[in-house]
């Protein structure tokens, strides 16, 4: 089993990639990450282009992006998306694994996307009750962008908001756990807000 991981460069991915190393579920091979190309930045997170390929190489895997224009259409993520499947199927993946926890309608997308492609996904997260998860995340050591990811943010969170985000209140940057061979250093930087959504900058540092 050669397994190709969809990274977001949050948490979840971040915590599937020790799952599955952990649980010596196959041979993870590779990371997957679609990038916005004009902008040089993880297309959902917002995350820079070269914390990206720091946690890459952090994790001691090579990096697979796919870029997307902005803005992307869906057919432009498809396709997209279709020339990735071939390359890893051609490289001899047999499986692409996603982070993903209770969303069935985000699982079913992707079942039937690589339907008959020659990539199995995997959901080794699924089903894991999310505030057990959480916790066990912040014991391995993680971080969100521009707060630390710990037991007193979460007693700080609403009841409406999910303690893993899965339905997207916010997003994570790993910078820090059993995944990695070592820390990220990054720093905060500018508060930006785009599009309704608001995105603290991090930016790799020296020190």
């Amino acid at each position: 089993m050669k397994i190709l991981l969809s990274w977001s460069s949050g948490k979840d991915s971040a915590w599937t990639l020790h799952v599955l190393r952990r649980d010596r579920i196959g041979d993870v091979a590779g990371l997957l990450t679609s990038v916005n190309k004009a902008a040089g930045r993880v297309s959902m997170h917002g995350v820079r282009e070269e914390i990206l390929r720091a946690q890459a190489d952090a994790a001691g895997l090579p990096l697979f992006t796919i870029p997307l224009p902005w803005p992307c259409s869906d057919d432009a993520y498809e396709a997209g998306l279709r020339i990735a499947v071939d390359r890893a199927v051609a490289d001899g993946f047999t499986h692409v694994a996603f982070g993903d926890l209770f969303l069935e309608d985000i699982r079913r997308y992707r079942e039937d996307h690589l339907a008959n492609t020659g990539l199995t996904p995997l959901f080794p997260l699924w089903g894991t009750p999310t505030a057990q998860l959480a916790r066990e995340m912040i014991a391995g050591g993680r971080e969100l962008i521009g707060a630390e990811f710990d037991e007193a943010l979460l007693e700080k969170l609403p009841p409406t908001v999910d303690p893993c985000a899965e339905r997207g209140e916010f997003h994570t940057c790993a910078t820090a756990g059993p995944m990695f061979s070592r820390p990220l250093n990054v720093v905060t930087g500018e508060i930006v807000e785009r599009e309704g959504f608001v995105y603290g900058d991090l930016l790799l540092s020296a020190s």
